[in-house]
C-alpha cells in the first residue's frame, strides 16, 4: 500500500464511515410537534363532560329523582295488600349490623348522579334517562303488584341517632328488590363503558366496581335490605343495563365525547387508520 501504514487506513475509513451516517441521519429540528400527539388523560375528559350540557343534566337528574321518590313514598304508605315479609338466610346473619356502612349506603346519590355527568351527547344522555326510567317502573310495579317488607330486627335505633332521619322518612316497605341495589348495579355497568372509552386505568375501573359491591354491603348491613332483596336489585340493575347497552349497539347514537382511541390519534395526525378489532 506505498508505505501507508494499515492502522492509518483503518482510521480513515471509520472517519468516512462515521460521516456517511450521520449524513444520511434525519435531521433533528426542535420545537416541532412529536408525530404521536399526546393521549389527553381520562380525568381531564372527565372534567369537560362534566360541563358539557351541565345545566339540562342537573335539572333533568333532579326532577327525575324527585318524581321518583314521590311514587316510592306513595307505594311505600298505599300498598295494594298487605305486603308479605322477606325471609333471611345466612348470608344475613353473617353480615353484622354495622352503622359505619350509612355513609357508603348514602353515598348512591352521588354515584348514580355521576354516570349521566359524564355523557357527551344529547342523544346518548337521553337514551340513559329512558332507561332509567324503565328500570323505575318496573322496580315500582313490583312495589304495587307484589309489595313486600323486611322482618322485624333487635337492634335498638334509639341508640343509632345516625339512623332516625332513614328510619323516620323509609321504612322496612318496598323491600324486594332493593333499588337501592339496582341502581347501584346499572350504574356501575355504565360507569365500566364510559371508564373504557375515556381510557381510564384498570386501577380506576377496579375502584367502580369496589364502590359498587361496597354499596351493596351497606344495603344489608344498615338493615335496609336482606341479601335476597339485594340479589333480585342486582339482577334487575344488571339486566336493564345489558338490555340497554345491547340496543345501543343495534341503534347507535355515536357519542361524539369519547371516540375510540385510534380514531382521536389519527384525526390528530391528519391521517385516516383502521380501527383495531
Amino acid at each position: 500500500m506505498g508505505g501507508v501504514s494499515k492502522s492509518t487506513i483503518e482510521t480513515a475509513c471509520l472517519a468516512l464511515g462515521g460521516q456517511g451516517r450521520s449524513s444520511l441521519a434525519a435531521p433533528r429540528i426542535r420545537g416541532l410537534p412529536s408525530k404521536s400527539p399526546p393521549v389527553i388523560g381520562w380525568l381531564h375528559q372527565a372534567a369537560a363532560a362534566l360541563v358539557t350540557w351541565w345545566p339540562a343534566k342537573l335539572i333533568c337528574t333532579t326532577l327525575g329523582m324527585t318524581v321518583f321518590f314521590v311514587v316510592y313514598f306513595w307505594l311505600l304508605r298505599n300498598p295494594r295488600h298487605p305486603p308479605a315479609t322477606m325471609p333471611l338466610t345466612v348470608v344475613d346473619r353473617l353480615v353484622g349490623f354495622s352503622p359505619g356502612a350509612l355513609p357508603l349506603y348514602f353515598s348512591l346519590w352521588f354515584y348514580v348522579s355521576l354516570a349521566p355527568a359524564l355523557l357527551t351527547d344529547r342523544r346518548e344522555l337521553i337514551s340513559y334517562g329512558l332507561a332509567a326510567i324503565g328500570l323505575s317502573v318496573i322496580g315500582l310495579g313490583i312495589f304495587f303488584f307484589c309489595p313486600t317488607t323486611l322482618p322485624q330486627c333487635d337492634i335498638d335505633w334509639s341508640q343509632h341517632p345516625s339512623f332516625a332521619v332513614l328510619q323516620s322518612v323509609d321504612a322496612s316497605g318496598n323491600a324486594c328488590p332493593s333499588l337501592h341495589v339496582a341502581f347501584a348495579v346499572f350504574t356501575a355497568v355504565w360507569f365500566q363503558r364510559l371508564l373504557r372509552q375515556m381510557g381510564a386505568g384498570r386501577l380506576v375501573r377496579a375502584f367502580n366496581w369496589l364502590w359498587c359491591l361496597g354499596i351493596l354491603y351497606s344495603t344489608v348491613a344498615t338493615r335496609q335490605h336482606v341479601s335476597l332483596d339485594v340479589l333480585a336489585g342486582a339482577a334487575l340493575g344488571a339486566a336493564v343495563a345489558v338490555v340497554h347497552l345491547r340496543l345501543l349497539r343495534v341503534f347507535p347514537v355515536h357519542p361524539g365525547g369519547y371516540p375510540p382511541r385510534h380514531v382521536s390519534m389519527a384525526a390528530a395526525n391528519g391521517t385516516r387508520r383502521a380501527p383495531v378489532g
